[in-house]
């Protein structure tokens, strides 16, 4: 009984911080790095030379950037970049910056602990959802690969929060990973009363995120928002977001053998159809990954 009155407390808590201080449950503001891009984004000339010297301030980001640099996950040529001008000259402010915002989200929560499988499997699974971005022609169309690797990246963001906030949320979160019939997140509303795809999406728009990835990220469990149609829909972009990242996520279970969930069998039907592809082109996809030698670890 005690226990769940400490459950409840801090429940009461994390509801009441999601709508006044974000920062109090966890939720970090967003790095002032990421701001600096923005900036020189919005600029007819960017200033590369004063950019690469606010990213090498940090020299773990600037190591793994220019670990991404050379790795072929935008379809970018890019081997041979040894500097950081060169890497945010040759992949794009836009890429870089996407770069980079995984690479903050993973430092801003450091304090969680036990949490490096989860970073790379997110990792993995954004690389193989930029990949995905090249090989399926209709989403080819519709996002970009730096648009579908942020997704993948930022829409489990909440799990890192609610692992902070309630020492019982890992039983919580293998009963969610098990269930076959119940949306993931009813599983975490019903213990907590709040979710990790709520809060990931409210970190989205901490950290100035469009409302496309805001979307994506807040219903990425939810199989009526993926089907429904009309205009209180989510975005059809937000849709591709989803169905990308699932598959990706689904594809990275297969070739691994590790991180099974029942996401899939629950929500596969619908993200098949949004891709407009059929269920044969998932293996035929696993063997290209294979044959193609696509990464199943992370660049950083």
């Amino acid at each position: 009984m005690q226990q769940a009155e400490v459950s409840t407390a801090s429940t009461d808590k994390l509801i009441v911080s999601l709508n006044d201080e974000l920062v109090a449950i966890g939720i970090p503001p967003r790095p002032t790095i990421l701001q600096s891009i923005e900036r020189e984004m919005h600029k007819d000339e960017p200033d590369y030379s004063r950019l690469e010297q606010v990213v090498s301030l940090d020299v773990g980001v600037a190591a793994s950037l220019l670990k991404i640099a050379n790795s072929p996950f935008f379809g970018v040529a890019s081997a041979g970049i040894n500097t950081i001008k060169q890497a945010l000259q040759i992949l794009g402010l836009n890429i870089v910056g996407t770069a980079i915002a995984g690479l903050s989200l993973r430092k801003a929560f450091a304090n969680v602990p036990n949490l490096e499988r989860f970073w790379d499997g997110s990792a993995c699974i954004a690389q193989i959802s930029a990949w995905l971005c090249v090989q399926i022609p209709f989403a080819e169309r519709t996002v970009r690969a730096e648009e579908v690797y942020t997704l993948a990246l930022f829409r489990d963001a909440g799990i890192p929060v609610l692992l902070s906030n309630f020492s019982d949320y890992l039983d919580t979160l293998k009963i969610a990973n098990s269930e076959a019939v119940k949306p993931f997140t009813d599983i975490e509303e019903v213990e907590f009363g709040v979710n990790h795809a709520h809060i990931g999406a409210r970190l989205a728009s901490e950290w100035t995120l469009s409302a496309e990835y805001g979307h994506a990220i807040e219903h990425h469990h939810d199989l009526a928002a993926l089907q429904a149609l009309g205009p209180d829909a989510i975005p059809r972009v937000s849709k591709y977001l989803i169905a990308i990242s699932q598959l990706a996520e689904f594809l990275h279970q297969r070739a691994t053998h590790q991180s099974h969930t029942l996401e899939w069998d629950k929500l596969g039907p619908a993200c098949l159809e949004i891709l407009d592809i059929a269920p044969e082109r998932i293996q035929q996809l696993l063997e290209q990954m294979r044959a193609e030698n696509v990464p199943l670890r992370p660049a950083f």
